[in-house]
């Protein structure tokens, strides 16, 4: 089943992969432009609305709101399903470390608060949604993200920086698998409830494992470093960010990891790919990833590398 899509937030990490995957899989794909389009008139037609948008932290409490509320007014007058990437910041610091459908979201932090009561308008709204929810991303291009911003530049020197207990089980999602994965969702929509809840399982991996993969993919050592969260602390009287970024800190030394019941009983035949594909492709925007091999003499040139 193929139709129109309408990709908000289509230069965003989760917009991007959905609009290739969903032009990939022969869909229609509109991509919103907020300087110039009007959401109401954009979404008349449309199948499928993809929320991708996601202010920075700081405007979270201030812009989701609104923003929902207007994808869901869309929803209603088009008749288009939502389909929108969820997060795991709705359980909370004292939920279990198997995050399914069933966990309660009781989150009290600031963050996890505002995503948790985004869910609840999108539950109420009467229009269908499709949450997806994911840990967090490796994506193919440098998109300011924690692998690319924080974990992965290190590897330069050999050493992987990683934010917490590096024996934590920590929740990862390959953003061209998720979005693959939402395309053949929206492709079952009309055999789906109203609101679906549905883990995207990806990887789940503790700092050690990662950087056992990343050792794989670059053919060298790897050794792994604890991240020291001081300069945060730091910056925080003077730099915005630094507090939401502190807040959500308990993420990295809390194992969870996301049960995939709820997405094997839809797509029980999905094929994610192979962990050391993902990584190597997730390193190459950031090192240019290549693994260190002997070059045959009288070589030539060296051919670009695919991205």
């Amino acid at each position: 089943m193929t139709g129109r899509v309408l990709i908000l937030g289509a230069t965003g990490r989760f917009g991007r992969n959905a609009a290739e995957a969903f032009w990939n899989a022969g869909w229609r794909v509109h991509l919103f432009d907020r300087t110039q389009d009007d959401l109401m008139q954009a979404a008349e037609g449309m199948d499928v609305i993809v929320h991708g948008w996601n202010p920075a932290y700081t405007d979270w409490a201030a812009q989701i709101p609104g923003l929902t509320a207007r994808v869901i007014a869309a929803a209603k007058a088009s008749g288009a399903t939502i389909l929108v990437p969820g997060n795991v910041y709705v359980f909370g610091v004292d939920a279990q470390a198997e995050f399914g459908p069933g966990v309660p979201h009781a989150a009290t932090n600031p963050l996890g608060r505002v995503r948790i009561a985004m869910e609840e308008s999108l539950r109420a709204s009467g229009v269908q949604v499709i949450i997806l929810r994911a840990g967090d991303f490796l994506d193919t291009e440098a998109s300011g993200n924690w692998f690319d911003k924080q974990i992965a530049p290190s590897l330069r020197r050999g050493v992987l920086t990683w934010p917490g207990d590096p024996d934590a089980d920590h929740a990862w999602a390959f953003l061209p698998d998720m979005a693959r994965a939402a395309v053949q969702l929206a492709d079952h929509r009309r055999e789906m409830p109203r609101v679906s809840d549905i883990n995207f399982p990806g990887y789940t991996l503790t700092g050690q494992d990662l950087a056992r993969a990343c050792a794989r993919a670059l053919n060298r050592p790897v050794k792994l470093r604890r991240m020291s969260w001081l300069p945060l602390w730091l910056a925080r009287p003077f730099w915005p960010m630094a507090a939401p970024l502190l807040e959500m800190r308990y993420l990295w030394s809390k194992p969870h990891r996301l049960t995939r019941d709820s997405f094997d009983a839809v797509l029980p035949d999905f094929q994610e790919t192979p962990l050391d594909d993902a990584i190597a492709r997730a390193l190459a925007p950031i090192i240019g990833a290549t693994p260190d091999r002997p070059r045959p003499t009288h070589a030539g040139p060296r051919q670009p590398q695919a991205q």
